[in-house]
């Protein structure tokens, strides 16, 4: 009689994506009614249909993103929310709270009640995801197992265990292929954020392609490749990132931004700002590593020359005006700006910051991410400051008219402010301002100092090696004549210590007090040229002549003073 009922809308898709036959699928169906249960929990039951097929099938046709309950994060599970009988009646696991929404796992969507009863119990807005059937099983049982649950594996990022879990199991997965279980793609993300840490990077790139999938990371400026998983990990991959960040696992379409914190010892802990991009064959995500102690390392060990530093200490000691760091993105503005800060961090003043976002977290400073969404831009934040007694201001970057005025205003009142733009020279920076509409005796009377900035890759000390450069290609470089031989010139060589024969890097500056002669070219409305002819008689060096001071005491090596600093 079976062949006669008509297949309901799942049935029908199982026959279509031919994991059933139509007369197995007819039989699963009565049967499933006779036994009062989902045609779901039948099929995974029986093992008719291979469970992550049938979970992928199932979200495709009740339109319910699909989430893989291997990616999960235990800690994130929230213990408390919803009781026992509810889960088990449900068959609903809590999975990650994220502000007033709380996301749980199911495998029937055909039972409507689910969110609708948990959202009453809960008082929180609620989103199920789809996730297979038999791991929901365990899971349900293992979430309420005060013991060890056997995922323990899943959702550690605590890396105080993380160095001995990762370190031996990684090459597993790297050319292995397997995708049965998930705890090796845990196990790589967490090597992947140690090695990073470890070898000092600054950022990770998770990048999907068509056929293959890598990971980079930017260690001292460069991008390396380090690692290319199998390219039918990268959802997984994915989703464990996003999980970790507390992103939306469904979204994939949009953009997401959020931040890790991961405890490395008792004592320190490392903050990961996270972005997902959707691109044509996935997801790729970029990492930044916050460190708070690059803000806290000091002056001395940020590469000023000591005329330099003396310039900077002095203009923070002034009660009012304003502090210019200038510089393309990744060039240090953001550690320069936080040490200078942290210099100025005593109790009996009031610091305020806003930034886009806060990237790094300091005690007794007042941080304030903007986010101009939710009516809170630089601008906006700016005014607020002004209404809070402030006595130091710092601003993320001056991008606008508004923002600018405002800002001059306040260290024309006796404010000190601390900024930056993206020009490329300490004069652009002068006439930026202008450009954006900032009256020139405004600017003449409010800026007290501008630093431009690169950060330039140092030779490795335990390999670097001599080069013969003739004196003709020395003086055309534009080393200074009376200073050419009386110096060496150092180049990379490479050894287990370095990458490619550098070890971290240095900054190179350009600093710049506002003198009497440089306010009256701006005063005149001078350009950038004339501003930095003045620059130059007044005694300060370039970004170019201070990268060649720096080849000059074999830090750097020509080559790399040519790339950053080179026109």
């Amino acid at each position: 009689m079976s062949e006669n009922i008509p297949l309901s809308g799942l049935a029908k898709q199982v026959v279509l994506a031919e994991l059933l036959d139509e007369k197995a699928a007819q039989q699963a169906q009565v049967q499933a009614k006779r036994n009062k249960l989902s045609l779901v929990h039948y099929l995974a039951q029986n093992k008719l249909v291979k469970s992550r097929a049938l979970a992928e099938l199932t979200a495709d046709q009740f339109g319910i993103a699909y989430f893989d309950l291997n990616a999960l994060d235990k800690e994130s599970q929230p213990k408390d929310l919803i009781s026992e009988k509810l889960v088990r009646q449900h068959r609903a696991l809590p999975l990650w709270r994220r502000g007033n929404k709380l996301f749980v796992g199911i495998s029937d969507p055909s039972n409507h009640q689910v969110v609708t009863d948990i959202q009453f119990s809960t008082g929180l807005s609620t989103e199920a995801l789809l996730v297979e059937d038999d791991k929901l099983g365990d899971a349900i049982e293992k979430f309420f197992d005060t013991g060890h649950t056997g995922l323990e594996d899943m959702g550690d990022v605590d890396l105080d265990g993380l160095e001995t879990e990762s370190v031996d199991d990684d090459k597993k997965n790297d050319g292995g292929g397997q995708d049965a279980d998930d705890a090796p793609v845990v196990r790589f993300v967490n090597k992947m954020l140690l090695d990073a840490i470890k070898g000092g990077s600054s950022d990770l790139h998770f990048e999907p392609y068509e056929r293959t999938y890598r990971v980079r990371f930017r260690t001292d400026g460069i991008l390396h490749e380090t690692a290319r998983p199998p390219i039918q990990l990268a959802p997984r991959i994915s989703a464990r990132l996003k999980v970790m960040a507390g992103l939306d696992i469904s979204e994939r379409r949009k953009p997401q931004d959020g931040r890790i914190k991961m405890k490395i010892s008792k004592s320190k802990s490392i903050d990961f700002r996270i972005n997902t991009l959707p691109t044509l064959w996935g997801e790729k995500i970029v990492m930044r590593i916050l460190d708070s102690s690059s803000a806290q390392m000091g002056i001395d060990a940020l590469g000023y020359e000591e005329d330099q530093k003396e310039l900077y200490l002095n203009a923070l000691k002034q009660p009012q005006g304003m502090i210019l760091v200038t510089g393309p993105t990744g060039s240090g503005k953001t550690v320069s700006l936080y040490t200078g800060l942290n210099i100025l961090n005593t109790p009996d003043v009031n610091i305020s910051t806003a930034e886009d976002p806060v990237e790094i977290n300091l005690e007794g400073i007042n941080q304030v991410n903007v986010n101009p969404k939710q009516g809170m831009d630089f601008t906006q934040a700016l005014r607020a400051f002004l209404r809070q007694d402030p006595d130091i201001i710092m601003v993320g970057e001056i991008r606008d008219l508004d923002t600018a005025s405002i800002a001059i205003k306040a260290a024309q009142t006796g404010h000190m402010v601390m900024s930056t733009l993206h020009t490329n020279s300490a004069a652009e920076t002068l006439t930026r301002l202008r450009n954006m509409g900032v009256p020139s005796f405004n600017i003449a009377t409010s800026v007290n100092l501008i630093i431009a900035q690169r950060l330039a890759r140092k030779l490795c000390a335990s390999c670097k090696k001599e080069v013969d450069v003739p004196r003709e290609v020395l003086l055309e470089e534009g080393f200074p004549e009376d200073k050419v031989g009386s110096f060496k010139i150092y180049g990379p060589a490479g050894c287990e210590n370095c990458k490619n024969g550098y070890k971290g890097r240095v900054g190179i500056y350009e600093v710049v007090k506002n003198t009497p002669s440089l306010q009256r070219i701006i005063m005149e409305e001078g350009n950038s040229i004339d501003i930095a002819a003045q620059m130059r008689k007044d005694g300060f060096n370039d970004l170019r002549t201070s990268a060649l001071v720096k080849a000059m005491q074999g830090v750097t090596s020509l080559e790399e003073v040519n790339r950053v600093t080179k026109d």
